[in-house]
């Protein structure tokens, strides 16, 4: 059976603290992490990209990132995966290109008001990463001159299309707070991405999953790594809860899949041998006709 031409796992809202910190002096965000990266690894699936979507640290520490990083490289290598990092609102921008891409002052003078936007090719797929932070700010916001550069990267398909990954989602969210930190003025990213090969843009930000699209792509907002936000809370409450998780983004042909993956620890209902079932369900299609 066929599987996917390309697949990337994306990762968001790990919100990494130095050592010994919990988030909201509960979740062990760390702990969260490395259970699925060591789940990724033992799966024997194949990983083209681990795409990390922004709030990598909960407060932009230099000593969170290197735990991240420590995390993330050899699981990377393991699978022969390529990795992507997007900044978000609780990450450092100095810290972030320091520590995770390896730029120097020299390389990037970075500063509190100069975004990171990159690109990466990978077997024919092109992967944007549009940094929608603003320093000091919660909700997203993309400068004119990154528009006007994200045009002029689009202005050439890519042989198997784009994927464009952003932090601060461009569509509503059913949670009231949630919302007003959104992408702000989505309509100029729609405007770019009409007419373009972006096959899905990818985010986190909300702590729920959830989908909708802009421009006529989809748009997928994926499971946090750290925790929750109730999106049925009872009426006046804003509730996090605990739950973590990661998405699998599958290019089958001209079909792109989200599949959300549930990875709090939970019993199984069953564990089965997939040729088995695939043999019961061949069974089962020829006593049918």
């Amino acid at each position: 059976m066929p599987g996917p031409d390309f697949t990337v796992v994306h990762i968001t809202d790990t919100h990494i603290g130095r050592e010994g910190e919990k988030v909201h002096g509960i979740v062990d965000t760390l702990d969260n992490l490395q259970t699925v990266l060591d789940r990724l690894v033992s799966s024997g699936h194949r990983v083209d990209a681990l795409v990390l979507s922004g709030d990598l640290t909960d407060n932009g520490d230099p000593d969170a990132y290197r735990r991240l990083r420590e995390a993330i490289a050899p699981a990377a290598d393991e699978l022969g995966a390529e990795v992507v990092y997007a900044m978000g609102n609780h990450d450092d921008r100095e810290s972030f290109a320091h520590a995770l891409l390896d730029l120097s002052p020299s390389d990037l003078p970075v500063d509190a008001h100069r975004p990171i936007d990159t690109v990466v090719h990978l077997r024919g797929v092109r992967i944007v990463v549009l940094d929608s932070t603003t320093a000091g700010r919660h909700d997203g916001r993309l400068e004119p001159g990154q528009l006007k550069w994200l045009t002029e990267v689009l202005a050439e398909p890519a042989p198997n299309g784009t994927l464009l990954v952003l932090h601060h989602p461009p569509i509503p969210s059913p949670v009231t707070s949630v919302d007003s930190l959104k992408l702000q003025n989505s309509e100029h990213l729609e405007a770019v991405l009409l007419g373009t090969d972006v096959r899905m843009v990818l985010c986190g930000h909300s702590h729920h999953t959830c989908s909708g699209s802009i421009a006529g792509i989809p748009v997928w907002v994926g499971p946090a790594m750290s925790y929750r936000v109730d999106p049925v809370p009872p009426v006046g409450r804003h509730r996090g809860v605990v739950g973590f998780g990661f998405t699998r983004v599958d290019m089958f042909g001209s079909s792109v899949v989200a599949t959300a993956v549930e990875a709090t620890p939970a019993p199984a209902v069953y564990d089965e041998s997939m040729q088995d079932v695939l043999d019961k369900l061949a069974a089962l299609s020829l006593r049918a006709g």
